[in-house]
């Protein structure tokens, strides 16, 4: 359902913002929308906009509503509603999704010219909008009024301010809102200290990355799984697998509330590397200290046995997934596929696969970290774009299997033309 909206602000003095209460929303045209719903509507907004003693929830409902349904065109001055902070925000939040900025920063303004508080979600896409149309400016001036005037959600603004600039890519203006943020006494939060640290693995250089990390050590902020993911993709991508082992080593690998991830992790970076016996070493290590392996901790040993190939090593890590009730995935099968198809050893391929469930069918829950550091095998890369292409269709891992067995055997025959 398509909605075109266009509310307009009349100008009723020579400001150059108009007063909200001026605000005219023009009629929405719904391209496809059960008609007898929006007469409903309808008729229920222009008995409700007839009303003068409608009350605030009741106006910001009306405004809502715009969004999905055909309105009458109203005046709020002849009306004679007095918009609260329910009223402007929904208008406000109205403008933001219409992309009319200038009719925004008129709400904006009369927020901060009267004595209405509006919320931190209202604000913050403001600051969103700003940021996606590059007037940093705007947002830096809004922080310090926000924070002049003293809202009691200013440090959530910051916050919200640092995730917008983060997620776009200015890693300055995330700076600098952070120490404008400081210097005002508002406390770094969890939240937002792990949105700094996450966009800088996203964006920035490795040094800044660590100095940001350092930094958040020093504030003695824990660092989250997704600040961690983040980190570890950085290093994976630039191919840092010993720096990956004594970030995870530095955050402690002890920790319970991220589960098996640290371990996962430091197991990847001596896997990628095929130092395979630190990396027996560790998973010892691991289960010593009370973890138990999950499908990508035995993916991670099978990827680098299939890669190696060691086959008695894939064979027994097959075996002790099953000992552990763990089901094994589309990677976990073509480790054992590639293993022995690189090889030519496909007549071999029983041997292994009579121990395996053949007929369940195909699910992939191996980390997309893995995938970073090690590439999808042949038979996976395969085995997915047939997936895709037979999406109504459930398929076997049988069914894969034959698949593929017959497209490398039809590779491997040469046809001469004469």
């Amino acid at each position: 359902m398509e909605i075109a909206v266009s509310p307009t602000i009349s100008s009723l003095s020579p400001s150059p913002f108009s007063s909200p209460r001026a605000i005219k929303l023009r009629r929405a045209r719904v391209s496809s929308s059960p008609s007898t719903l929006c007469q409903k509507v309808q008729l229920m907004q222009q008995r409700q906009l007839g009303d003068r003693n409608l009350e605030e929830t009741e106006i910001a409902a009306i405004i809502g509503a715009c969004r999905c349904y055909r309105i009458p065109d109203f005046d709020m001055k002849s009306l004679g509603i007095r918009p609260g902070v329910a009223t402007l925000s929904a208008l406000l939040l109205y403008c933001m999704e219409s992309r009319l900025i200038d009719e925004a920063e008129a709400l904006w303004c009369e927020i901060i010219n009267s004595s209405i508080v509006s919320g931190v979600g209202v604000d913050s896409c403001l600051v969103d909008a700003y940021v996606r149309t590059r007037q940093f400016e705007e947002v830096m001036r809004i922080l310090d009024e926000a924070a002049s005037i003293g809202f009691s959600f200013a440090s959530q603004l910051y916050s919200a301010a640092v995730n917008c600039f983060g997620s776009a890519g200015q890693l300055d203006m995330m700076k600098a809102v952070v120490k404008d943020m400081v210097s005002r006494g508002f406390k770094v939060d969890s939240v937002t200290g792990n949105d700094f640290l996450k966009y800088y693995s996203m964006y920035g250089p490795l040094v800044e990355m660590e100095a940001a990390y350092e930094q958040l050590k020093k504030s003695r902020i824990l660092i989250e799984k997704e600040a961690i993911r983040a980190m570890a993709l950085a290093y994976i991508s630039r191919r840092k697998f010993y720096d990956l082992g004594e970030f995870l080593k530095d955050v402690g690998l002890g920790r319970r509330n991220t589960g098996n991830l640290l371990w996962n992790l430091l197991l990847l970076s001596f896997a990628a590397n095929f130092k395979m016996k630190s990396l027996q070493r560790e998973f010892l290590s691991m289960i010593e200290a009370g973890f138990s392996p999950d499908i990508t901790t035995f993916n991670i040993r099978a990827l680098a046995f299939s890669r190696m190939g060691l086959f008695w090593d894939l064979h027994l890590s097959v075996e002790h997934m099953k000992s552990k009730g763990v089901v094994p995935d589309l990677v976990t099968y073509g480790c054992v596929v590639d293993a022995y198809m690189d090889r030519r050893l496909g007549r071999n391929l029983s041997f292994v696969l009579d121990k395996m469930n053949v007929d369940s069918s195909p699910v992939i829950l191996t980390d997309p970290l893995v995938f970073e550091a090690f590439g999808k095998g042949d038979f996976h890369s395969s085995s997915e774009s047939l997936l895709e292409a037979r999406r109504q269709r459930i398929c076997k891992y049988s069914e894969l299997i034959a698949v593929y067995l017959r497209k490398k055997y039809r590779a491997n025959q040469i046809f001469w033309n004469y």
